[in-house]
């Protein structure tokens, strides 16, 4: 273990996500003191590129100038107001600016603070809509296997993801867990679309039954993260928003890790022509500076909490929702895609990126090699014991600050590549593949590490 004073002080105090603790002692945690651009520094001045955008949220690197610029000048402005009975400039500018990215379709902007929350908000906002609406007997959720929606109580109850759940099973509301579209379970002779449609099908057969019962289904678009980096047909999300209008069914989109260009497209729904009732967005959409999430809602959801009686409106609420500076961080996110080309900058860097990773779709060591958008991901055949562990060491060793799922290994860059950034991404991270499937693990005799983030 390092003498770091700074690591030793953090395992003193610091209880760790996602961490068994215990091993944190043998695996201390990464000491940094300084990020610029797609680099972060530790205390001894070593650098490590961030492969995943610090858990998918600073979309344009660490320190970056004008959104700094946006955070200082409102800090010097209003830092925080209550927006129960006030409201402010840069809530109302984000809202109107996130509504008109759904050409208005998506009318209203309710904040929180993080993305479990703002998943917490659209479930209690499903319940209670159809509860205005004369109908609480529709109470019920769907979900996805292998979906997961945050670590909250009622966000884990629409969450398939057992390490995060299993403990907790006796406290959570029972929900409807419907077949994955993920392509990869595709049936010889299929295509991903055949598979969405194998799920979409299941959904069908659960609503047709269960309509009356069930408020609403909620999903991640495009890309189940926490499975995996699980890729799926867009198909299928016409199939849900059609197979919810049918049977009176609200949609949730959980755009929380998608959302915000990852995909692709600002939105993720965007690819398949349609608009949920809810949409929930958090992670990118401060640029990784400050916690904010956000639900949209279509106006006819807003319209069902309209009534003299006050415990008919919405009444959550926490401390800081709407936080000034952390809306005008994220306007200033929302100006980097308005004025710099960033989804056409993304394209080009994709395509090299994916160039220079070809390789790995004819390696013999991998499989299920995908792309969409700014993610790439790969699963290992045989990746032996505690292998997130050892590739995330491995990739410290060759500047790289990278975390695999179980046996996938995922990339999730900034928005910040270039050529020579983008093949040296791709060497990097094929070179510490090498390193870890050609050294034998030294601890290969102690149970396997579970799939995390």
């Amino acid at each position: 273990m390092t003498s770091s004073s700074l690591v030793t002080r953090s395992l003193a105090h610091i209880w760790h996500p996602c961490t068994q603790m215990q091993r944190a002692a043998e695996v201390p945690p990464l000491p940094i003191v300084r990020g610029q651009g797609v680099w972060l520094f530790d205390e001894d001045g070593h650098r490590y590129f961030d492969a995943i955008s610090s858990w998918w949220v600073n979309l344009f690197g660490h320190a970056d100038a004008r959104i700094n610029a946006a955070i200082t000048d409102q800090l010097d402005t209003l830092p925080h107001v209550m927006l129960a009975g006030c409201t402010h400039a840069p809530a109302v500018d984000l809202a109107e600016r996130l509504s008109a990215r759904t050409q208005g379709v998506l009318g209203h902007c309710f904040f929180a603070s993080d993305g479990a929350s703002a998943v917490e908000i659209a479930l209690k906002m499903a319940f209670h809509h159809w509860h205005n609406r004369g109908q609480s007997d529709k109470r019920e959720f769907v979900c996805l296997r292998q979906g997961y929606h945050g670590e909250t109580l009622g966000a884990l109850a629409v969450t398939d993801v057992q390490i995060f759940r299993d403990a907790y099973d006796p406290l959570l509301m029972r929900s409807h867990q419907v077949m994955s579209p993920d392509a990869r379970q595709a049936l010889p002779g299929e295509t991903a679309a055949d598979v969405a449609r194998r799920a979409a099908a299941e959904v069908d057969s659960l609503l047709q039954a269960r309509h009356g019962q069930i408020a609403a289904l909620i999903l991640e678009p495009l890309v189940q993260g926490a499975a995996g980096m699980a890729m799926y047909d867009p198909v299928y999300l016409q199939a849900v928003r059609a197979l919810c209008d049918r049977y009176q069914v609200l949609l949730i989109a959980d755009e929380i890790a998608v959302g915000c260009g990852r995909t692709g497209t600002f939105f993720a729904v965007e690819q398949a022509g349609i608009w949920p009732d809810l949409l929930c967005l958090s992670k990118g959409i401060s640029g990784g500076y400050l916690p904010l999430s956000l639900v949209l809602s279509r106006d006819s959801v807003y319209e069902a909490f309209l009534d003299d009686n006050v415990a008919r409106g919405f009444l959550h609420s926490h401390s800081y929702t709407g936080n000034a500076l952390a809306c005008r961080a994220a306007l200033a996110v929302l100006d980097r895609f308005d004025f710099d080309g960033v989804l056409a900058h993304n394209r080009l860097q994709a395509a090299t990126l994916g160039a220079a990773l070809a390789p790995l779709q004819s390696d013999p060591r991998v499989e299920n090699f995908r792309h969409i958008g700014m993610i790439w991901a790969f699963d290992v055949k045989d990746p032996g014991p505690r292998f997130a562990e050892r590739f995330h060491l491995a990739g410290r060793a060759r500047e790289l600050l990278i975390r695999p799922i179980g046996r996938t290994v995922y990339l999730l860059p900034p928005y910040l590549l270039d050529d020579e950034l983008s093949p040296w991404l791709a060497r990097q991270v094929m070179a510490t593949l090498d390193d870890v499937l050609t050294q034998a693990p030294t601890d290969a005799d102690r149970p396997p590490e579970p799939p995390t983030a």
